[in-house]
């Protein structure tokens, strides 16, 4: 087949999906995953603490203004093609070259015009990043356009299923920043601008990582269409991706812009203690986030109508996302003997977000069986009515609650997309909310039996 007829038939509606054999076990994927990121925890917690400890409440909160900044930016930036890109490997491994080729491409040219951007709209109105110094947020963009590179190449290892550099790539930043943390403030005791120097040159290192690590894959593909970019395939990512960004957009808005609207509102110390509460909130979803990230290629390449993958995994997610969330109301109370105790509202924080967590966490899961088949338009009807409840919310109630607002707004902002996606879902597949969400007598013993709370000769029913 010509490298021509190669691209058509990827660019079409209708690709031919990727064999099964292709992926591997899922099962294990997500425990290599989860493995390496409670490995990450280490370096994203231990960082936090050093932050918290050395520069204080106001440094920490000056750091989230800036990573909410960068994730901000590459979300709304990157128009969707992290997951549009994919969408389209999953289904036709051999467009690897050309999709990597258009990557590489919206990285430079994409990540300067929106860093250019973020300096620009500081410069413009310096009020939307409260007392965050012009200084801090200029060195922060320039890691921008290699933050898109690493968000774009860590989605292709996704597609091609090499889970193993994902993670190991994906684990460097951040090791990267705790020992950046340990070595500028504990030894050099410097500041948070050398920081975030520090921070900026780790990401231009681990982009370098991941060109090199890709360019090795490109090679290696038996079957493949030449390295170069193709602007057919260009548009038709762009395409899916623009469905995709709106949701994608919705949630980081709904998930981020609250840290930003607190520090607005009530300052860089009140944001510190709602980033910690924001970010074990965060360390919550990391389970279902993984087992989503794993689900949509998955989906994609199958095209199952009926849901029945994403079913059984939604109902073992929904058991888990329980007993985790229970055991953090428990762990919560410890959080300000770990931050100190300027940190002591982190708790009640904790607790009001931990429902919306729950459930944000089961409905990750559930929506990728729209994701990867072809993306319904109301699904991003949905986030847009929660973005735009979650905004109205936040600037009601943050101004006289403060960050316990923010706190409340964000559960009933999560509650409200769980149901609209749920019902959604119900009414295209005729399945009942039991079914989908309570984990069968059989699943639950096997799920024992593999964490051996349960003998296996009581498994058979």
């Amino acid at each position: 087949m010509s490298e021509n007829k190669n691209l058509q038939t990827c660019s079409a509606a209708a690709v031919t999906p990727v064999e099964a054999g292709a992926f591997g076990s899922f099962a294990s994927g997500v425990a290599l995953t989860i493995g390496t990121r409670l490995l990450m925890l280490v370096g994203v917690v231990g960082s936090s603490v050093i932050v918290a400890r050395w520069l204080g409440p106001e440094g920490l909160g000056a750091l989230a203004v800036l990573n909410t900044m960068i994730v901000l930016a590459l979300t709304i930036g990157s128009l969707g093609l992290t997951s549009a890109n994919t969408y389209f490997i999953a289904r036709d491994r051999k467009t690897l070259g050309p999709v990597w080729a258009n990557a590489i491409v919206f990285a430079i040219f994409g990540g300067i015009l929106v860093a250019v951007a973020v300096v620009a709209l500081a410069q413009i109105n310096p009020a939307l990043f409260g007392g965050v110094s012009a200084d801090l947020i200029l060195i922060a963009a320039v890691s921008i356009p290699f933050q898109f590179l690493l968000s774009l190449g860590l989605n292709v290892l996704l597609a091609m299923d090499r889970i193993r550099q994902l993670n190991f790539l994906d684990a460097m930043a951040p090791a990267f920043a705790l020992f950046n943390a340990i070595v500028v403030l504990v030894i050099l005791h410097s500041n948070l601008k050398v920081l975030v120097s520090f921070n900026t040159v780790a990401t231009v290192v681990l982009s370098g990582c991941m060109l090199w690590a890709i360019a090795r894959l490109v090679a290696r593909q038996k079957e493949r269409v030449a390295f170069r970019p193709d602007g057919r395939l260009f548009k038709d990512a762009i395409g899916y991706g623009l469905r995709f960004c709106i949701p994608l957009m919705a949630a980081i808005l709904i998930f981020r812009v609250d840290l930003l609207i607190v520090n607005h509102f009530r300052g860089a110390a009140e944001t510190g203690v709602y980033a910690v509460a924001s970010q074990v909130a965060n360390l919550l979803t990391m389970l279902p986030g993984v087992i989503a990230m794993l689900l949509f290629p998955r989906v994609a390449s199958y095209q199952d109508p009926r849901g029945e993958f994403a079913i059984r995994v939604t109902r073992h997610v929904s058991f888990v996302m329980l007993i985790m969330c229970a055991a953090a109301a428990a762990g919560s109370f410890l959080l300000p003997l770990i931050y100190g105790v300027g940190f002591a509202d982190a708790t009640v924080q904790l607790l009001i977000l931990l429902p919306g967590v729950c459930l944000i966490g089961i409905e990750s899961v559930l929506v990728q069986h729209f994701t990867g088949t072809g993306l319904p338009l109301a699904i991003p009807i949905f986030w847009l009515i929660t973005l735009a409840i979650s905004l109205g919310l936040n600037f009601a109630l943050v101004p006289v609650f403060g960050a316990r607002g923010a706190a409340v707004t964000s559960t009933i902002s999560y509650a409200l997309i769980f149901v609209l996606v749920a019902g959604y879902f119900c009414m295209k597949t005729s399945r009942r909310p039991g079914e989908i969400f309570l984990l069968r007598s059989r699943e639950l013993r096997n799920l024992l039996v593999q964490v051996r709370l349960v003998s296996p000769t009581k498994t058979h029913e």
